[in-house]
C-alpha cells in the first residue's frame, strides 16, 4: 500500500524539475514557451503535415515523458547506437535492465556536501524520500495521544475548579531554620497541627538549651475550631516541643506507635503521664476522618523508624505533605518507601504539595543507610581497644547497625545517656531492635571486661555540654575514662549552628589521645533527607497544581522551587514562605493572606522551664557590652550628691581604669543635678531615667558601647 502511494505521487510529479541555485537566464523561455527578450524564429512555423506520430511519444495527443513510474528513464528501443561511440565502463545496468549512473570509482571532493535525493521529477535522478500521508484517522489518533499525555502530566486538572472549598496553611516553625517544625492546616471548622518540634539555640542565647515555637496562634484557634495534632515521625525537631504545648493546651494526638511511645517518654519526664489519654494510634494506608478532613499516613524512609508522609483530603482538594524523607531502596529494615501510594494520590489529582527542602542543593541521590553498616565493619576491624559510638539518639537504624557489629565482634554493649537509653529500650520493647538481653551490660560493669570486648553507644554527637561524650572528653564522667587505645566514632553531621560545639568536642577528644573517626570516612554518616533526584521523583509522581517547599532555610526552599519548575510546576503556582505567613489555597488560586504571630520560646533544660525573652536579651547585652551600676544619695534640699557615688562596671573597662571611669560618672552626676529642676526630684523614677540617659550618652561617646545601666538612687 505504501509503494502504491509512492508510485501515485511520483506519477503526479513526472515532468517537474527541481529549481537550481543559479542566476536567471535572460534568454530562458517562460512557461508558455515564449521569450520576451528576443523573437522566436519558430513562432510562425507551421507543423509538418507529412510527419508521422511516434506511438512511443504520444498518448491521447500528448507527448509522453520517457520516465518510468519509479523515476528511472526508459531506454528508447528505436534509438540506434552510434557506430563510433565507445561503451562507458562505469555505466552498468541493474537486473531490470535499468541504467545505474552512479560511478563507484569517482571520489567525493573533501569540501563538497553529498548530493541529496531530490523530491519530484525533472533532472533529479536520485530516489525520492518517503512521504507519510497524514489522513484524518491518523490525525485523530495523534490528537487523542496528546490528550492522554496532557492528562498524565497534569492530573490536577481533574480537580473540580468550581469547588468553593478553601484551606489555609500557616507554618509556625521550620522555615528559615533547620528544625523546630510546626505548621497549621485549617478549614472553616477544623485545624490540624502538623508536628510540634524543637530546635537548638545559637551561641548568643546564653543559658538556653532548646527553642520551642510560639503557641500564641494555637491559643486563638482553641474554642473557634476543632484542633488536632498530627505527628509524622519521632524526631526531636518534630515532637520535642510536645510537653511544652500540653502545659498550655491539650488536643487529641494522632501518630504511629513509635512516635507516640517517644512522646509518652517525654510526658512522663515532665509529669504529664495523664495526658496519654489523648493518644490515637494510626495504621498505614488507612484513612481517618479528623474533623472535616480525611488523613492517611504513608510510609516513607528517613533516619528514624516509622517515618510517614501525609495525604490529606480537604474540601478544597487533596493536600500532600512529604514531611522529612529520602528514597532509600535498601533500608535497614527492608521496608521501602510506599511510592505506589504516592502515585495513587498523584493520579487522583493533588491540589498542593508540601515537601522537605533540607537537601535541595545536593545533586543526585542520598546514599542508603546500609552503607554506614559497611563503614562500621571496617572501623570495628581497625579498633584494638574500646569502641565508643555517638550518634543521634533517635537514629535507631544507625544504633542497631552498630550494635549488630558489636555482637559480631564479640563486644558487650553499654548504652549511656538518658535519651539514648530511653529510645533503645522503647525500640526494643516495640520489636524494632532485635538484640538479646545477654549482649547488654550496665555502665558500672565495663571495667570487668577487656577493652576489645566493649562497645559504648552514647549521646553527645553535637557537642552538647552536658551530654555523656562531652563529659568523657573533659574527664568528668563518673564511669568512663578515656584511654589512648579507645576509638571514638562520631556518626553524625553537625546541625547548622552547632559547628563550633562539634569542633570544640573534637579538640577535647584529640587532647585526650583517643582515635577519632569522623569525616575522614565518607560513609560514616549519611543524610536522612532527599537530594535533588529524589525530590524530582516525588514531584513527578504527584504532579501537583501548587507547590510549597517547606523544612529548611530560605536558600533551601528557593532551590527546591527551581527543581519544581524544572519538573513542570508553573512558577506562578509556587510560593516561598517564612514562619508566620498564612497562605490560602483554593482550586483556583494560591496566595498569601496575612501574617500571624510566630517566634521562639527559650527553654532551660535543667529545670524544663521557660526563660523569658527579656532575660535572654539582658544576657546577650551583658555578654556583648557589659553593665554599669550607679548607686548614689541625693539631697532634695540642695540638689547635690551626698558623698561619692558608688560606680561599678563589668565587661566595659579594664580593672586599672575603674577609678578613672567612676570619677567621670561622678562629675556627670554633679553637673546633671545642677541643671535639674527641683520639681523633678519629687519623682524617684524620673531621676533614675535621667541618670541612665546621661551615663549612656557618655559611654556611647567615649567607649562606643551600649551597656546595661542600672542606677539606684536614694533621695533624702
Amino acid at each position: 500500500m505504501e509503494n502504491n502511494s509512492q508510485n501515485n505521487e511520483k506519477s503526479q510529479n513526472q515532468g517537474q524539475r527541481t529549481p537550481r541555485d543559479r542566476k536567471p537566464n535572460p534568454h530562458r523561455q517562460n512557461t508558455q514557451g515564449q521569450n520576451t527578450n528576443r523573437p522566436n524564429p519558430n513562432a510562425n512555423r507551421k507543423p509538418n503535415p507529412n510527419r508521422k506520430p511516434n506511438p512511443q511519444r504520444e498518448v491521447n495527443g500528448n507527448v509522453q515523458d520517457r520516465e518510468a513510474p519509479d523515476g528511472n528513464r526508459k531506454p528508447n528501443p528505436n534509438r540506434k547506437p552510434h557506430p563510433h561511440r565507445k561503451p562507458n565502463p562505469n555505466r552498468t545496468q541493474n537486473a531490470e535492465g535499468q541504467d545505474n549512473r552512479q560511478n563507484p570509482t569517482k571520489k567525493q571532493h573533501p569540501g563538497k556536501k553529498p548530493q541529496q535525493n531530490r523530491v519530484g521529477g525533472g533532472k533529479g535522478r536520485g530516489k525520492r524520500k518517503n512521504v507519510t500521508t497524514v489522513n484524518d484517522t491518523m490525525r485523530a489518533s495523534l490528537e487523542e495521544n496528546a490528550r492522554v499525555k496532557d492528562a498524565t502530566m497534569n492530573p490536577w486538572k481533574k480537580i473540580d475548579i468550581a469547588s468553593k472549598g478553601k484551606v489555609r496553611f500557616t507554618p509556625l516553625g521550620g522555615l528559615g531554620e533547620i528544625g523546630g517544625n510546626m505548621a497549621v492546616l485549617e478549614t472553616e471548622t477544623t485545624a490540624i497541627v502538623i508536628d510540634v518540634g524543637m530546635s537548638f539555640p545559637d551561641e548568643t542565647m546564653h543559658g538556653v538549651d532548646i527553642l520551642v515555637p510560639d503557641f500564641s496562634y494555637l491559643h486563638t484557634l482553641k474554642g473557634q475550631k476543632d484542633v488536632y495534632i498530627i505527628i509524622t515521625h519521632g524526631h526531636e525537631d518534630h515532637i520535642g516541643a510536645m510537653p511544652y504545648l500540653f502545659k498550655e493546651l491539650e488536643f487529641p494526638i494522632y501518630a504511629t506507635p513509635l512516635a507516640l511511645a517517644m512522646i509518652e517518654n517525654k510526658f512522663n519526664e515532665h509529669g504529664l503521664s495523664a495526658h496519654t489519654k489523648h493518644f490515637n494510634f494510626v495504621t498505614l494506608r488507612q484513612q481517618y476522618q479528623i474533623g472535616d478532613m480525611k488523613i492517611e499516613w504513608l510510609h516513607n524512609t528517613h533516619s528514624i523508624i516509622d517515618a510517614c508522609s501525609l495525604a490529606i483530603e480537604t474540601p478544597a482538594g487533596i493536600i500532600m505533605h512529604t514531611a522529612d524523607f529520602k528514597i532509600d531502596h535498601t533500608p535497614v529494615d527492608d521496608y521501602t518507601m510506599d511510592l505506589r501510594r504516592y502515585a495513587y494520590y498523584g493520579e487522583k489529582g493533588v491540589l498542593c504539595l508540601f515537601s522537605d527542602s533540607t537537601n535541595s542543593h545536593n545533586p543526585g541521590f542520598t546514599k542508603s543507610e546500609k552503607v554506614v553498616g559497611k563503614t562500621f565493619d571496617s572501623l570495628f576491624e581497625l579498633a584494638k581497644g574500646r569502641v565508643i559510638m555517638s550518634t543521634f539518639s533517635s537514629n535507631v537504624h544507625r544504633i542497631f547497625q552498630a550494635m549488630q557489629r558489636g555482637v559480631k565482634h564479640g563486644r558487650k554493649i553499654c548504652v549511656i545517656g538518658r535519651s539514648m537509653e530511653r529510645n533503645v529500650e522503647t525500640n526494643r520493647a516495640l520489636g524494632f531492635v532485635d538484640i538479646e538481653e545477654k549482649h547488654f551490660i550496665e555502665v558500672h560493669e565495663v571495667p570487668k571486661y577487656a577493652d576489645h570486648e566493649i562497645l559504648v553507644v552514647t549521646t553527645g554527637s553535637q557537642g552538647e555540654t552536658m551530654a555523656a561524650l562531652n563529659r568523657m572528653a573533659t574527664d568528668e564522667h563518673r564511669h568512663i575514662k578515656l584511654k589512648p587505645t579507645d576509638t571514638v566514632i562520631i556518626s553524625a553531621s553537625a546541625i547548622p549552628g552547632n559547628e563550633a560545639s562539634v569542633s570544640s568536642l573534637m579538640n577535647k577528644l584529640m587532647k585526650a589521645g583517643v582515635t577519632v573517626r569522623y569525616k575522614e570516612f565518607g560513609d560514616i554518616h549519611v543524610s536522612g533527607h532527599a537530594a535533588q533526584e529524589e525530590q524530582k521523583l516525588i514531584l513527578r509522581l504527584i504532579q501537583p497544581k501548587f507547590f510549597l517547599p517547606v523544612h529548611g532555610e530560605y536558600n533551601h526552599i528557593a532551590q527546591h522551587a527551581k527543581t519544581a519548575v524544572a519538573c513542570g510546576v508553573d512558577e506562578r503556582n509556587i510560593l516561598l514562605m517564612s514562619d508566620g505567613d498564612q497562605v490560602e489555597i483554593t482550586p483556583k488560586y494560591l496566595k498569601k493572606v496575612k501574617t500571624v504571630k510566630s517566634g521562639k520560646t527559650y527553654i532551660d533544660n535543667q529545670n524544663n522551664k521557660t526563660i523569658e525573652n527579656d532575660v535572654v536579651l539582658d544576657r546577650q547585652k551583658l555578654a556583648e557590652d557589659g553593665i554599669v551600676n550607679v548607686v548614689a544619695q541625693i539631697s532634695q534640699s540642695n540638689q547635690k550628691v551626698v558623698g561619692k557615688p558608688v560606680v561599678t562596671s563589668h565587661g566595659l573597662v579594664a580593672a586599672k581604669e575603674d577609678k578613672k571611669f567612676a570619677k567621670e560618672i561622678e562629675v556627670l552626676l554633679e553637673t546633671m543635678m545642677l541643671n535639674m529642676k527641683s520639681e523633678a526630684l519629687k519623682n524617684h523614677r524620673d531621676v533614675e531615667n535621667e541618670i541612665r540617659n546621661v551615663v549612656r550618652k557618655h559611654v556611647i561617646r567615649t567607649k562606643k558601647r551600649y551597656p546595661l545601666i542600672i542606677p539606684t538612687i536614694f533621695i533624702i
